[in-house]
């Protein structure tokens, strides 16, 4: 690997893959009950809210029990989505032996059919994580993200196509496996998807007849309470969950790339993409459990399959393995990391700016 970025050399490379293999190990030997009981108690805290805000929506004609309903809604369908799903079909807890939290079995209170997102997520961002051609979580094949992707006219809309994300996340991410730029210009066939798009039409349909239909006419007379209940529901938690995995991926200072920089990529070198093409968001404990610990996107790239309640436990020894090797530990609060985020949007939405004859002059010429 020649990365654009503060390279090592081979025996520090080395060293870097020996250290982070160490404390994996370390983890992984350390798992028991008390990982056990945590993801338990979350589960029970999840299944709690969705029935109080099941509950509060019945009688959701009353304002006030409207709002605490979809508020206790939202909580409940967050958890579900960002510490219990994202979590559970990492892998994290399948030592446990529990069928309904086992990796391959689990399915989530979202659009996208997990094994769909297992092979768009699992495979091929955490194997391919920020490298251009290949991570197609990259701008999710909409957006322009990196400065290294062509900019054309279409980009112009980034902003739009970033909100319109944002608002219809869950869509999006079952869109995702899709390849739609691809089949657009030609490079999939459209009959090459028809066991997914099945597979689509059958998940996303239960997930419509569930919110729109049945739990709305379960209600009664507050149908359209608990109708408008679960759409805001549903909004809330894709606007929670882009905003939180944008900011782990896409600040400013995250490194990219390229596919020639990735051959013959060592254990080290691995390790080394993923520490630098993540970033972190700083806050408290609720904080960090309503982002499923993702606010830690560092240490889950390292270790995906870990249960992500161990990376703020061992956080502040990756920070402090960066300094040591002389690379950034991008982090920092949510509002600042968002900020960079829309910042990054809107100024990759237009064109690249000429080089200058001065900046000319100063670029060192080949010898």
């Amino acid at each position: 690997m020649a990365a654009r970025i503060p390279p090592l050399t081979p025996e520090q490379f080395a060293e870097l893959g020996r250290e982070l293999d160490a404390l994996r190990r370390e983890l992984v030997a350390d798992l028991g009950e008390p990982d056990a009981a945590y993801l338990r108690r979350v589960v029970a805290a999840q299944q709690r809210f969705e029935a109080l805000g099941r509950a509060l929506l019945w009688a959701g004609w009353f304002p006030p029990a409207w709002v605490a309903g979809t508020a206790a809604l939202s909580v409940s369908k967050i958890l579900d989505n960002m510490e219990i799903g994202h979590n559970v079909m990492h892998g994290q807890y399948d030592w446990m032996g529990d069928p309904k939290l086992n990796s391959k079995m689990f399915e989530w209170d979202t659009v996208c059919p997990s094994e769909q997102w297992r092979h768009t997520h699992n495979y091929v961002h955490h194997t391919y994580t920020n490298i251009i051609g290949k991570d197609r979580d990259i701008g999710y094949g909409l957006l322009r993200m990196v400065d290294a992707q062509y900019w054309r006219p279409y980009y112009l809309g980034n902003p739009v196509y970033a909100f319109l994300l944002m608002v219809f996340f869950e869509w999006g991410v079952m869109l995702h496996d899709l390849e739609l730029d691809r089949l657009m210009t030609g490079r999939r066939s459209w009959a090459s998807t028809k066991a997914l798009r099945r597979r689509m039409w059958e998940k996303s349909g239960r997930q419509a007849l569930k919110d729109y239909v049945l739990f709305p006419l379960l209600s009664g007379p507050g149908a359209l309470a608990t109708l408008t209940g679960n759409a805001v529901a549903n909004l809330v938690r894709n606007l929670w969950a882009f905003s939180i995995i944008f900011c782990g991926h896409f600040p400013e200072g995250v490194a990219d790339f390229t596919q020639e920089e990735c051959e013959n990529e060592t254990r080290g070198q691995w390790y080394y993409r993923q520490l630098l093409g993540s970033s972190n968001i700083t806050g408290g404990k609720l904080f960090h459990v309503l982002t499923g610990n993702l606010s830690f996107q560092i240490e889950h790239h390292l270790f995906p399959d870990i249960p992500a309640r161990r990376y703020q436990e061992i956080a502040p020894r990756v920070r402090e393995i960066c300094q040591r090797y002389g690379l950034r530990y991008n982090t920092g609060p949510l509002g600042r990391q968002i900020g960079s985020v829309w910042r990054k949007i809107f100024r990759l939405a237009l064109p690249p700016r000429p080089v200058g004859r001065s900046e000319l002059s100063a670029i060192p010429k080949a010898a």
